[in-house]
């Protein structure tokens, strides 16, 4: 079988940023450099919960999980020598991922980019925050508003950007079953183009152009055979949801479109070497069914149990998915598990039980009202239980954890300090001195002036994003 003949392999990423921009923007050239092909974006704790880093409730979080951007000197040098125009760039914000996305933007159009091709996703799911995360800002209402104007704004102006990845990858990590990951999930989906369409921004005729737009951000844990099928009910979930509910004809329009973080909570200090076969796992639950690949895939590194991955580490994740992809046959093959028997029943199981889930929350009101009254809380906190009383049990077995806990001594980690990586303590000073820096130096009268616009934006029922751009200037 020749090159040509074979399916493209899906976009590769590794989850990354820390300390500053300067510093994870040079990990990210040396990620590109080693073959990785699109960015995602990991932003520090302030960053996703609208703080600066001089603020009293970011101390001692600054660069710690992800790099600081506050302001649009940060997004330069984060992106500095990348052309954004031809990059695919996935940016981890939620709650504040309109102002995020306004600064990408500016920052692509000061590189000489044309907004129009710009490809990337921002997470903007808040309703998992509140389910799952808990780095919400604003209560749900005003959330989903956020989103819808993002939604709107992308679909007119960045008609290739993703503005929305609905996330079942946090609530598999706050305990949900399969059924309840699909289930909420598309509830959520559900929730927002609803929100969409009653906002009037958008034609009718062009409605397929917002469903066509969001994707989905899946986990995929180590039980892999259930989790592809799980991939394969939610392809066919939402093709039923988009063609009966909002009547979109065009099948292109309706197709399940998903990226894959795999499942990091099932990573295990103890002996965590055996991290490297459970990611390995996870990762064929996403890529062996061709109808139900994933469109980019990051991997976590085989130590992030123990603490920050180094360069190293993230490479070695970044080869597992090229090994995958360019010396395995797996990409010459059409859908190797169709016709299978066993798969169909599985996925018809996780249609029928899903289904029911969804119309559940529907009779609620939905997945707003359903969040509000605390039902989605409650049962992801006692499907939770129910796993850690399996595992605590020995019913779920995890090895090194409370199965076969004999081991020889580790030299990967035999010096753990330099097994992991470590952000300099001396680090957010300079951040902080840095953004003083920059306040200083800004054009006050026009940051008043745009804030001011933006109050009244926000006050009043126009989208908010045109004046969150012209704050981000």
């Amino acid at each position: 079988m020749t090159e040509r003949q074979k399916d493209r392999p899906w976009l590769m990423r590794t989850y990354a940023g820390h300390s500053t921009a300067e510093a994870s923007n040079e990990l990210y050239r040396r990620n590109l450099a080693k073959g990785q092909t699109g960015l995602s974006v990991a932003f520090d704790l302030p960053t996703q919960t609208g703080y600066d880093p001089d603020h009293i409730l970011a101390r001692g979080e600054v660069g710690r999980v992800g790099v600081p951007v506050s302001h649009l000197g940060d997004m330069r040098r984060l992106f500095q020598d990348i052309p954004l125009e031809q990059m695919n760039t996935s940016m981890t914000i939620n709650a504040t991922a309109m102002w995020l996305l306004a600064l990408y933007q500016v920052v692509a159009e000061e590189q000489g980019a044309d907004a129009t091709k710009l490809q990337g996703t921002t997470q903007n799911d808040i309703v998992k925050e509140y389910l799952s995360r808990g780095t919400h800002v604003f209560p749900p209402v005003p959330s989903l508003r956020l989103t819808t104007d993002m939604i709107t704004y992308t679909v007119n102006r960045i008609p290739k950007w993703n503005p929305i990845n609905i996330c079942s990858y946090h609530l598999q990590e706050a305990g949900a079953t399969p059924v309840q990951e699909i289930a909420y999930a598309m509830s959520t989906a559900i929730a927002v183009l609803d929100a969409v369409r009653d906002s009037g921004q958008v034609p009718e005729e062009k409605f397929g152009d917002v469903v066509a737009r969001i994707s989905f951000f899946v986990n995929a844990g180590v039980r892999f055979i259930e989790e592809m099928c799980k991939m394969r009910a939610f392809s066919r979930i939402w093709d039923r949801v988009t063609r009966e509910r909002y009547g979109i004809t065009n099948a292109k329009q309706r197709r399940f479109r998903y990226g894959v973080q795999v499942n990091s909570l099932g990573l295990t200090e103890a002996q965590p070497e055996n991290n490297v076969q459970r990611i390995v796992l996870e990762m064929l639950a996403v890529t062996l069914s061709k109808d139900a690949r994933a469109r980019a895939v990051q991997l976590p590194a085989w130590n992030e149990a123990l603490g920050l991955p180094r360069p190293w580490d993230q490479q070695w994740s970044l080869r597992i998915q090229q090994v995958l992809a360019h010396e395995s046959d797996l990409l010459e093959y059409e859908d190797i598990f169709a016709g299978s028997h066993v798969i169909e029943a599985k996925v018809d199981s996780l249609v029928e039980e899903s289904l029911a889930e969804i119309d559940r929350i529907q009779q609620m009101g939905g997945a707003m009202a359903a969040v509000e009254s605390g039902y989605l809380k409650s049962e992801l906190v006692s499907s939770h239980a129910a796993r850690r009383a399996r595992i605590e049990g020995g019913e779920e077995k995890i090895v090194g954890v409370n199965i076969y806990e004999t081991t020889e001594p580790n030299p990967l980690t035999s010096d753990l300090d330099g097994a992991i990586m470590t952000v300099d303590p001396a680090n957010e000073a300079r951040v902080v001195a840095a953004l003083h820096e920059w306040r200083d130096n800004r054009d006050e009268a026009r940051a008043t002036e745009a804030l001011a616009a933006l109050k009244k934006a926000a006050a009043g029922t126009e989208n908010m994003m045109e004046a969150t751009v012209e704050c981000a200037r």
